[in-house]
């Protein structure tokens, strides 16, 4: 017969063996209350009175909610850091978590992406474009970001872009011959306005003020919080509403970092984005009429192009679709985008 002493220690042997097999089926998570703390950084690059800073004000507060505070949420708002591409970097290596960062941003890592930016794509109804955006199609190119090492969570909605110059009035394409226009570091923002005759001109967000205001660019685009909110509207003569594209903010989460969350954790942090990007949205519908009303108010020549005008840049903008989304994947994927998004409008 065994002795006491081989008794007991076959007895934690069996425990130790049975708790092994329970964690291997699964029995290892735990509940929230009951797990490590957390620190997500989260950055972006607009100001706190920004609807895409409600959004991030949203995500921390359903995140930490959600996870009895074992979630805690840092927010950096207005590029506190680094610069649009340091912080798809920081995102990319893991300094930081997450960030909302421009899709045209996020291009010259995941190639695939920059289809959100092509010229004249996106419907001016917004709730098709949400439609689109959420639906498969959309989910299906935020797969894509993967290839980057990123996790792609949501379109975080920046609204529709308008141009802006300094002493030309755009009418046409061929008003744009030789206006030095900044734009994005990415490639398809170049070509677009190249193709519309324009000397297209990269420059750091945070130089963009005074780059107008000292005539290094003429011109610029963004959308209308954008515009008020960083007063370029007080140092352009024009402001044009030409529906030629959306500032696409896409959340993107340390792909490494995301996939090695707990199975509830990582379900908190989707609910926390969803609800983020709602809100967002939310505040962006309520702000962008003041918004427009403030900046008319202020004086400029504000202007909508009309539905002739408009076609006539949807022409001069076909081939950049054709010339930019040209990859064997690309150019199937774009045809279905075009199908989502023609079925969208009806």
């Amino acid at each position: 017969m065994l002795n006491k002493k081989r008794r007991i220690s076959l007895l934690l042997v069996l425990v130790l063996g049975l708790s092994m097999v329970l964690s291997a089926c699964g029995g290892n998570e735990t509940p929230a209350a009951e797990q490590e703390e957390i620190v997500i950084k989260f950055s972006h690059n607009q100001p706190t009175t920004s609807p895409e800073h409600v959004g991030a004000e949203k995500f921390k507060e359903v995140a930490e909610a959600k996870s009895n505070g074992k979630i805690k949420v840092e927010i950096y708002p207005a590029g506190q850091m680094g610069s649009l591409r340091e912080q798809v970097e920081g995102v990319q290596i893991g300094t930081i978590n997450i960030s909302m960062q421009p899709s045209a941003v996020i291009s010259p890592f995941v190639d695939d992406i920059k289809v959100a930016d092509l010229p004249y794509l996106w419907p001016s109804d917004r709730d098709a474009t949400y439609e689109v955006l959420d639906g498969e199609v959309g989910k299906e190119l935020l797969t894509r970001l993967d290839q980057g090492g990123f996790k792609g969570m949501g379109y975080w909605f920046g609204g529709y872009k308008l141009f802006t110059t300094k002493s030309t009035a755009i009418h046409s394409p061929s008003d744009f011959t030789g206006v030095k226009m900044r734009v994005m570091e990415a490639p398809i923002l170049i070509s677009q306005y190249k193709a519309w005759g324009a000397n297209p001109i990269p420059l750091a967000y945070a130089e963009l003020y005074n780059g107008l205001q000292q005539g290094i660019v003429e011109g610029q685009e963004n959308p209308l919080q954008t515009i008020y909110l960083n007063n370029y509207h007080e140092v352009q003569d024009y402001v044009i509403k030409s529906y030629h594209g959306v500032m696409m903010y896409v959340m993107i989460a340390n792909k490494g970092w995301y996939d090695g969350l707990s199975e509830e954790y990582r379900a908190i942090v989707d609910e926390a984005e969803y609800e983020g990007r709602l809100a967002a949205r939310v505040a962006l519908a309520e702000t962008e009429t003041e918004f427009e009303e403030n900046i008319k108010a202020s004086g400029v020549n504000f202007y909508e192009l009309t539905p002739d005008e408009i076609d006539a840049f949807v022409q001069a903008s076909r081939p950049v679709h054709e010339e930019h989304y040209s990859g064997e994947w690309q150019k199937e994927y774009i045809q279905r985008l075009y199908k989502a998004i023609d079925e969208a409008v009806k």
